[in-house]
């Protein structure tokens, strides 16, 4: 009986392995930046393709396996929604082409490297049709900043936790490393903050979604983009739920967003 029991549990087990996805770590040449990016791919197990692609930035401090460590079943999930997720590590550059040090190009990276080699090296769907971007706290600016700027590139963008204006806090996160102290670039710092961007876009020209927690130190700049995008008439989702700005929100954050950029594919 024992051995049966052992045998049964073992056929799960590989039957629930069988229906994970996969985990590829690669190093993708930057010609931008003259050197290789750090890069997690995690793919659905199905050999069929062509899939959706989901782009997950993460936040200060971070690397391009925050996201699998936050939310471990992302392989699973990959399975079960036959999506792709990329994951870029981008240290603290706010996922900026930095105007002070032109080793740091990641806006170039993100929008034009990455986006070729994840095409032609996966069975990607290689559309705006079938590219999301979000991230979280920096990685959700990220990809606002970077789907703002290229949307001939994603089709549909998310935050969560987003510093979507990082001005009020000018001495945090090495920004100025990236862009130089506020008080002597002030234009600058104006021209690269996400709600001063929403003019290069038109209504519906992206699907938009971003969330922030109750008790996010980010709340009041979430806020703000909220009622910018009214003021312009972009449609979007904004969801501001309980929570602070750690990887508990995040874990629960992403499944809503991912459910959106679900319903984003499904209609293209």
């Amino acid at each position: 009986m024992v051995r049966r029991l052992f045998l049964f549990l073992l056929g799960l087990t590989a039957v629930m392995a069988a229906q994970a996805g996969s985990v590829v770590d690669e190093r993708v040449y930057s010609n931008a930046m003259g050197r290789d990016v750090e890069v997690t791919v995690v793919l659905p197990t199905a050999a069929e393709g062509p899939f959706p692609v989901v782009y997950l930035l993460h936040g200060a401090y971070g690397h391009e396996r925050s996201w699998l460590e936050i939310r471990p079943d992302l392989p699973e999930v990959a399975d079960r929604e036959g999506l792709i997720f990329v994951t870029p590590r981008a240290y603290n550059t706010w996922y900026f082409d930095s105007p002070l040090n032109p080793s740091v190009r990641y806006e170039t990276f993100l929008a034009d490297e990455l986006v070729s080699f994840i095409d032609s090296h996966y069975s990607t769907i290689a559309s705006r049709n079938g590219r999301a971007i979000t991230g979280l706290s920096m990685g959700g600016h990220g990809a606002m900043h970077t789907a703002m700027r290229h949307p001939d590139v994603f089709g549909a963008v998310g935050s969560t936790s987003g510093g979507v204006d990082f001005r009020p806090f000018p001495q945090n996160w090495d920004i100025k490393e990236v862009l130089g102290e506020m008080a002597a670039n002030k234009q600058t710092w104006d021209d690269h903050v996400v709600v001063n961007l929403i003019q290069n876009i038109e209504n519906r020209q992206l699907a938009i979604i971003f969330d922030c927690g109750e008790s996010d130190f980010f709340l009041e700049v979430n806020k703000e983009l909220h009622q910018r995008l009214l003021g312009r008439g972009i449609e979007h989702d904004f969801i501001q739920r309980p929570g602070a700005h750690d990887s508990n929100y995040w874990a629960n954050a992403i499944d809503y967003q991912l459910l959106f950029f679900k319903k984003y594919f499904s209609k293209q």
